[in-house]
């Protein structure tokens, strides 16, 4: 009896594994025009006055990237530790790299820090953490991309979806080839690499030209990331993050908080932490502040090259973190912006 139930189980196990190869072959090799979902991409760019017979050919043409969707489940920013992580973004190349662009661009950068009230290092970081000031823009097929995830990753499908829907806005508005753009595997564009929706919302013609060109206009990429972190209300002067200290055990229920600010140094110290003072304090760190207590902060444990590192951090900090939603990620631009504005007093720029 064991033995028959054995057979057909087996037997039912490979139709199975036949079947589900065949469909994913199918799904691999499908026409994105056909999906499913599709219909309503089409139908509601054509209320908005598009071609519909255009979306529908763009669509046709979309492949499907195995590459993408293995990417997007393994994201450095949750697969790493700090200690990894900082070690792909946190160097002297690109330190001198951000130099040399800021000397480049050093007219542009004032005036974006004037108008938005961003600094220089900040806005330097975020361009070299994501294309290292253009040399890696990306080169996946932007329709590739969004096609891909949201049509076949579901976790997303919706909000790459939308995604698609603004890439072919901006071929209409923003003078982009839909077909012939490349960048992440997410659909990210350009120096700063932003997704169509934050490209309608945020990017700004900072060069005069009358069209806004991320991919091509580095002055463009300066004042559009200006732009966002002005309209993620960035704080002028408020530090981003110190190193902290801390006694026994409680600071665990800080840290499950997560890194959006949502207790006050008060709170903080009651638990054990505090923050490295700028003034002399017995820690020495680079990373430091002396601010109220009834400021607003969150709590930090990165594990770093010797252990845990502990750190409170501003708002400043989540404003970073609303570009790419990662501890890691906002801890390397921060780090790398100090040491770009260091290498910009050395040199005297």
């Amino acid at each position: 009896m064991k033995k028959g139930l054995s057979v057909v189980l087996r037997a039912t196990l490979a139709a199975a594994l036949l079947n589900g190869a065949a469909l994913a072959e199918t799904t691999k090799t499908s026409n994105y025009a056909e999906h499913p979902e599709a219909g309503a991409v089409i139908e509601a760019l054509g209320e908005r006055g598009f071609d519909k017979d255009r979306v529908r050919s763009l669509l046709a043409d979309a492949k499907r990237q195995e590459s993408i969707l293995e990417a997007i489940a393994r994201p450095a920013e949750k697969s790493l530790t700090w200690a990894q992580y900082r070690r792909i973004f946190l160097t002297d190349s690109r330190v001198e790299q951000g130099v040399a662009f800021a000397r480049e661009h050093a007219d542009t950068l004032a005036r974006a820090e004037q108008e938005y009230d961003v600094p220089r290092e900040v806005i330097l970081a975020i361009i070299g953490v994501e294309t290292s000031y253009g040399r890696n823009k990306g080169s996946y097929r932007v329709l590739d991309a969004l096609a891909t995830l949201g049509f076949d990753y579901p976790p997303r499908a919706s909000f790459f979806r939308k995604q698609l829907v603004a890439l072919f806005e901006m071929e209409r508005d923003a003078h982009i080839d839909a077909s012939t753009i490349t960048g992440s595997y997410a659909g990210a564009m350009g120096f700063p690499q932003f997704i169509p929706t934050s490209y309608q919302a945020y990017a700004v013609d900072f060069d005069g030209d009358d069209v806004i060109d991320l991919v091509n206009s580095p002055a463009d990429a300066i004042g559009s990331v200006a732009s966002y972190f002005a309209a993620h209300k960035w704080q002028p002067g408020l530090p981003v993050a110190a190193r902290a200290r801390v006694d026994g055990d409680d600071y665990a229920a800080l840290v499950k908080k997560g890194y959006k600010p949502s207790f006050t140094l008060a709170q903080a110290r009651k638990n054990g932490v505090v923050a490295v003072s700028c003034e002399g304090d017995s820690l020495s760190s680079d990373y430091c502040f002396d601010l109220p207590a009834n400021t607003s902060v969150a709590m930090l444990d990165l594990i770093g090259d010797d252990g845990h590192e502990f750190w409170l951090v501003s708002d400043n900090f989540y404003v970073i973190t609303r570009y790419n939603h990662s501890e890691l990620y906002a801890m390397a631009v921060l780090q790398l912006s100090h040491r770009i504005a260091d290498a910009l007093e050395a040199q005297s720029l």
